[in-house]
């Protein structure tokens, strides 16, 4: 793993939102066609965590939360070419140690195919899932809406 230069931050004034946009819309499976304009309005009401190499954004999570009791992980990238290296987990590494999520009683994500990354901080299958249920809209973004 080349740690060296990976930088990680909270400040959304860094953020590449331009970058973020064209990951999710073009290659996140959950967001494919997400407008830019709903892309910024989830980061204003986001704590939202960026990865940097050089300068350059290579990263990205965020978490939707009331900051008190449940937060939502979500969106969480490393670009392709970076992959591989270790800053998923870095990434995860900050999320983990945000004071604003450190008292929440529970932190839910879902993914497809990252297990991995996320089980050395603690998140495992559900316990109940027959309790969750969810509203689930997949073609919402390419709806216009």
């Amino acid at each position: 793993m080349n740690d060296d230069s990976l930088y990680l931050s909270t400040d959304k004034h860094r953020l590449d939102v331009g970058l973020i946009h064209a990951f999710l819309h073009d290659h996140a499976p959950w967001a494919k066609g997400i407008a830019r304009a709903t892309v910024e309005q989830a980061i204003a009401g986001s704590i939202c965590f960026g990865a940097y190499l050089d300068g350059r954004q290579v990263g990205f999570a965020r978490v939707v939360t009331d900051q008190a009791t449940f937060g939502y992980l979500c969106d969480v990238f490393v670009v392709p070419e970076c992959r591989g290296c270790g800053y998923a987990r870095l990434l995860m590494q900050k999320v983990a140690q945000e004071p604003a999520l450190a008292r929440l009683r529970r932190i839910v994500l879902v993914t497809s195919n990252a297990h991995g990354v996320y089980q050395p901080f603690g998140f495992t299958a559900l316990e109940h899932p027959e309790r969750y249920m969810e509203l689930h809209r997949p073609d919402i973004y390419s709806r216009g809406e």
